[in-house]
Formats: structure tokens, C-alpha cells, sequence
């Protein structure tokens, strides 16, 4: 019977570390996979024959060595691209491997029949465009601040002229450099007097400003939901840029209509786990207080005061696929 938990993710990833501990603790089998170490380091060899209509075959890198049918669960966290694994070749050769890496090897891993994914990669990609999130927060219920998405710059004074102060963000943090660096724009005031044509170039995303008096970060793991209140000692419109050792972090109960519809909102995308941001307006005991910004779908909580808790939720839905499958009650190996 399937009774291991396949973690996929770089090879350093202390958040991955913290789970991984808590499943050795239960003795539950674990296997780490980077995809990105293809290689002598990573082989493999899958086959589907007529007679067994899935996958099966094995995995190996260099101390372990993983039967498909054995996975129970599947941890997917932050894996190396595959094409930092090709920089030494031509661009054309590059992006060629990488490409049927991805559609080989993560092909395969992402297609494990009655493992259950925390969270399924297709998952996180239809969860991770900020517009089908604001949409989703609204169509929930949640309140969302005033945005707009353009890249006309009439389009964005309209808008400012309309709301007061505003705010840009991007979509996206910054892709990496040359050197392999990724970097972010934080989140900041914008005058609409700065608005020009060279916003046609790109799409922008601006909002209404809240007055918020913090800022909320809940993590939900399967129905189990921790949320802090953040502070920056500035009092910083974007807490996460500066030095997060002195941001100041207290616990908060979360209204239950808001628990409610975050539960909600990862079911719309088959999601099991979720960061998702909030503003508070108030103290956060009305559910008029509380802003919804973003849900990232595999977002960070390992510097988190409750992180351990947290671990433990992760731990406690991969272990239970792990003896769900052991004592007979899942699918069949």
C-alpha cells in the first residue's frame, strides 16, 4: 500500500525542513525531490503498459529511491526552475531541455493517481493571477479595495481623481537576474501627475488606498486557520520591505464569516493550503474590518511566531494520506 509523502522542492527550504520534521517525528516515510537535479544526481524510468493503466516505475537520486505506487501525498513547495539547471547551454538548446524536463519528469510527478497534492501545481497556476483572486474575494463576500488594471494613463488619473490616494502593486515580484537574484517593487503611493504614455508598455494594477490600521497574514491548512497581526515598527505601507526581524506579530481571532468564505475560496480552486493577506480597518472584531489584498497559493509561513503549528497541520494531512493508504482506506496500490 501507498504510504509515503513525496516533498518536491529545492534543496534548501527551511519551510520544506519544517514539515519534513514533523513527519519524521511521526515516522511517516518521506522522499525529497528537486526536479531540477535531472541528472546523474536524479534518474528515473516510468512505463504504462495496457495492462495497468498508471504510471508506475522509479525514482532515484542520490540516497534515495522511490517506487510511483508507494506515494500516498505529494508536498509540492518551491522546486528549482528547470532552466537554472541548463544555463551552461545555448539559449535554443536550453530552453528546448528544459521544456521536456518539465513536460516529462513534472509531467509524471504531477499526475500521481490517489496522491493527494499539497498543493497540486495545476492548482497553485490557476490560483496565482491576482485579477480571478479579486474577483473570487468579491464573489465571496469579502471586501476588497477599489482597483483597476490598465495601461492607459487617463484611464489611471480618472481613477485617482476618483479615490484619493492610490497605491500601484505588481503582479508579479521581479524575475531573476543574471546572476540568478530575484528582487521585488513593494507596494507605494502613487501621484497622478507621474502618469504618462510609458504606461501603455505594460498592464499596471492600482488601488484605492485603506486606511488600515495593520496588517493580517492567515494561513489555512486544510480547516485549520492561523492568522497575526503584523506591524511594522515604521508603520510601513508594504510591512515585507523591510527588516522582518522587527516586525511585531499578535495573534487574532478571525470573524467566522471570514473563515468561512476563505474556506470557500480555496475550495473554488482545489486548494488545500493558502496565505492570504488583509488589511484592517479597525480591530478586526467586524467583519467590515477586514480588506482582503491577495492569496498566494504557495506562499511562505516559516517565519511566522506559530510556524511549528503550522508544520504540524501540514504533517497532519500528509500523514493521514500516508495511513489512510497503509490501513486499506485509500486507493488501491
Amino acid at each position: 500500500m501507498a504510504s509515503t509523502v513525496l516533498v518536491v522542492t529545492a534543496l534548501e527550504d527551511v519551510t520544506a525542513d519544517r514539515v519534513i520534521g514533523a513527519l519524521n517525528v511521526r515516522e511517516v516515510p518521506v522522499v525529497r525531490v528537486d526536479p531540477a537535479d535531472i541528472g546523474p544526481g536524479l534518474s528515473f524510468g516510468f512505463s504504462l503498459v495496457p495492462d495497468t493503466p498508471v504510471w508506475g516505475g522509479r525514482l532515484r537520486t542520490s540516497s534515495r529511491e522511490l517506487e510511483l505506487r508507494d506515494v500516498a501525498a505529494v508536498f509540492y513547495r518551491r522546486p528549482t526552475p528547470y532552466i537554472t539547471r541548463f544555463t551552461h547551454f545555448p539559449q535554443q538548446q536550453r530552453d528546448f531541455v528544459a521544456a521536456e524536463a518539465k513536460h516529462g519528469l513534472s509531467g509524471v510527478l504531477n499526475s500521481l493517481p490517489g496522491a493527494v497534492y499539497v498543493n497540486h501545481p495545476h492548482a497553485v497556476a490557476r490560483a496565482d493571477f491576482k485579477p480571478v483572486q479579486l474577483q473570487t474575494f468579491t464573489e465571496l463576500g469579502l471586501r476588497v479595495p477599489p482597483t483597476m488594471i490598465t495601461n492607459e494613463a487617463e484611464a489611471a488619473r480618472k481613477f485617482a481623481a476618483m479615490h484619493g490616494h492610490v497605491v500601484y502593486k505588481t503582479f508579479r515580484g521581479l524575475p531573476r537576474n543574471q546572476d540568478g537574484h530575484t528582487g521585488a517593487i513593494w507596494t507605494q503611493r502613487v501621484e497622478p501627475d507621474s502618469f504618462d504614455e510609458a504606461l501603455a508598455v505594460t498592464a499596471h494594477l492600482f488601488q484605492a488606498e485603506i486606511p488600515k490600521t495593520r496588517d493580517v497574514r492567515i494561513t489555512v491548512v486544510g480547516r485549520q486557520v492561523f492568522a497575526q497581526q503584523i506591524s511594522a515598527p515604521d508603520g510601513a505601507l508594504d510591512w515585507r520591505r523591510g527588516d522582518w526581524d522587527e516586525l511585531s506579530h499578535t495573534p487574532i481571532a478571525v470573524p467566522a464569516s471570514i473563515e468561512a468564505a476563505l474556506h470557500r475560496y480555496l475550495d473554488s480552486f482545489g486548494l488545500v493550503f493558502g496565505c492570504f493577506d488583509f488589511a484592517l480597518t479597525g480591530d478586526g472584531g467586524d467583519s467590515g474590518d477586514w480588506w482582503a489584498i491577495e492569496c498566494n497559493p504557495n506562499g511562505q509561513w516559516g517565519w511566522l511566531p506559530d510556524a511549528a503549528d503550522i508544520a504540524e497541520a501540514f504533517a497532519d494531512i500528509l500523514s493521514t494520506e500516508a495511513r489512510k493508504e497503509t490501513t486499506g482506506h485509500g486507493a488501491a496500490c
